[in-house]
């Protein structure tokens, strides 16, 4: 599923040559491509993703722009973090000298990085969690994000930096459930379900674990 988000991201990146004559093909595959690995990487078929990924870096790869490819590895963290998997995500690090600088904000974003961060640098999206989460009074702050994945990825980002507040564990949880994103939700429900634990709610940890039970089960084979 091609989400708003993911277009936004990449739609930025691709316009940059648009005009009146029919785009090249390699923008349309690459778009296709990378919306392709994300909704894959989130339902978690992960061999599905390496393929897609691999397809849309190469039609990137074709323009002979590391910016391009810089912009695909980035997508590729983003959608990482949205699972709670972090790293220090390389393989745009080793491109980053030819991104924008809204990249590099947003690569520093999503690493943790949030220190002398300029925040007008970033998506619109997580523009407010940078500053709501800078105040730390608690508020939950992605409810107001409208795109799935966006609200997935800003949930990371503050889970990242220890800031999350418990409302936005529940609200990324039913994100990720009302998508049928089985990776983040099994994350998530695993967050939950340790902090049931650690609170002695043995009710709340027994139906938490019924439900990774069940997301968690290989679909039977017909």
């Amino acid at each position: 599923m091609k989400t708003i988000y993911l277009a936004a991201l990449t739609a930025a990146v691709l316009a940059g040559c648009a005009g009146n004559p029919p785009p090249p093909a390699w923008k349309g595959n690459a778009g296709s491509a990378l919306a392709s690995f994300s909704d894959a990487w989130l339902r978690g078929e992960s061999a599905i993703a390496a393929t897609e990924f691999a397809r849309a870096r190469a039609e990137m790869a074709s323009t002979g722009r590391p910016d391009l490819v810089a912009h695909a590895e980035l997508v590729r963290c983003a959608t990482r973090v949205a699972s709670l998997e972090y790293d220090s995500c390389p393989a745009f690090e080793a491109l980053a000298q030819d991104a924008t600088p809204a990249e590099r904000a947003y690569a520093a974003y999503l690493a943790g990085r949030w220190d002398g961060l300029d925040a007008a640098l970033l998506p619109e999206q997580h523009r407010a969690v940078l500053a709501t989460a800078r105040a730390s009074d608690g508020k939950s702050v992605l409810a107001p994000i409208a795109d799935p994945l966006a609200r997935l990825v800003a949930a990371g980002a503050l889970m990242r930096q220890a800031r999350i507040a418990p409302a936005d564990i529940v609200v990324a949880t039913d994100t990720a459930s009302e998508q049928g994103w089985r990776r983040p939700l099994l994350t998530w429900l695993g967050v939950s379900l340790k902090r049931a634990q650690a609170a002695g709610d043995t009710a709340q940890a027994a139906r938490l674990q019924r439900r990774i039970d069940l997301a968690g089960a290989t679909p039977p084979v017909p």
